[in-house]
């Protein structure tokens, strides 16, 4: 994940970034520059040999990644695949306010995939993802989407939807529909049992399980698009292995690399505490594999090994494999703890096993 702006044109309220518990985007440059892409491309090159790499995926993140001008972007993803020295799929990740024709005319050339967030119809957008004097983004976002599907579809990678529980479930599913998008994530936002979510209290309730339980009823009769969350448990469930770091055991294959070129943790564990990111590496100096060496890459490739005993007792600890990184910190324990999510998930992954369990039964 490259870090190609470190500022935004939204404020939303629940941005790990610029809104919860760490605030060094401050100190960093706003944009990368293309002697950092380069020794970026070096780096990865060098990873690519050194493990018989064919390919890799490089997502353009932020910030939002569209404040970096269009010639811009064009030098950086030349950059990254003439010198990542195996197959780059690249795609960008943005909140969709400056996606114009010129910049879906670049990615259409470039053979960039994008993601778009969006939580819904106007009130549940409106809830959150706002300029900063307080207007909402809604209708900037649809009129690029719809740019984005009636030329372009062939580059959309999906929609991402973070959950509030004051929204219908349901009616949010069906507006995030009205774009045919080929996948959508539902997130959980961010937060820690120090700095719990909202609605999320410290009992066995089961409020955001109860909310998404409602979309994957309706969606696994009637499967419109994929949701890769619902899809990883079912496909933990059957005894495959996870490509998300929200669910299972999987190995995490996540670098960030921040625009000064720092190499970095996953950006959400920003909601932890200031610093969690943090390693002290650099593309100038540093090979990407000795971030294995350091304890908190190391947590999250060792699987079980690296939970809490409460978590290890569980019965679909395999599944839920205590959930995303972050959601597990509590100040003085650290992230050995179960996620702050843990009912839910256990909600969540029960459901969806007992509705499996039903249609091979009758199935057999």
């Amino acid at each position: 994940m490259l870090k190609i702006q470190s500022r935004c044109d939204l404020a939303c309220d629940y941005c790990y970034m610029y809104e919860l518990n760490d605030s060094r985007w401050r100190d960093q440059p706003r944009g990368m520059s293309e002697a950092v892409a380069e020794r970026t491309a070096d780096r990865i090159a060098e990873h690519a040999r050194a493990h018989g790499l064919s390919s890799v995926e490089i997502v353009l993140h932020g910030g939002e990644p569209l404040l970096a001008r269009p010639e811009r972007i064009r030098a950086l993803v030349e950059i990254l695949r003439n010198g990542a020295g195996c197959r780059a799929h690249i795609s960008v990740q943005t909140n969709g306010l400056r996606l114009t024709d010129e910049y879906l005319s670049l990615f259409d050339e470039l053979n960039v995939r994008i993601g778009v967030s969006l939580d819904g119809d106007a009130i549940a957008t409106g809830r959150h993802r706002l300029f900063r004097d307080g207007r909402s983004s809604h209708d900037r976002v649809v009129e690029s989407l719809r740019r984005l599907t009636a030329a372009h579809h062939h580059l959309f990678a999906g929609l991402l939807c973070t959950i509030d529980l004051r929204n219908d479930p349901l009616a949010t599913y069906e507006a995030l529909l009205e774009f045919d998008p080929p996948s959508v994530d539902f997130l959980l936002p961010h937060g820690t049992w120090s700095d719990p979510p909202p609605g999320r209290p410290p009992d066995a309730s089961t409020p955001y399980a109860d909310w998404l339980i409602e979309i994957f009823d309706r969606w696994y009769r009637r499967p419109r698009t994929s949701i890769r969350l619902f899809a990883e448990i079912m496909h933990l469930l059957l005894g495959g292995a996870s490509a998300l770091e929200s669910i299972g055991l999987s190995p995490v294959g996540v670098l960030v690399i921040e625009t000064d070129g720092s190499i970095e943790q996953s950006d959400f564990l920003k909601a932890a505490y200031d610093g969690a990111t943090v390693t002290g590496l650099h593309v100038r100096t540093d090979p990407f594999d000795r971030a294995l060496t350091l304890p908190g890459f190391a947590a999250r490739q060792i699987g079980a090994r690296a939970l809490s005993a409460e978590c290890l007792a569980c019965p679909v600890v395999e599944v839920c494999g205590a959930g995303l990184y972050a959601h597990r910190y509590r100040a003085g324990t650290g992230f050995k703890n179960p996620s702050v999510y843990c009912a839910d998930l256990r909600a969540l992954i029960d459901h969806i096993r007992r509705t499996m369990e039903r249609d091979l039964e009758a199935w057999r």
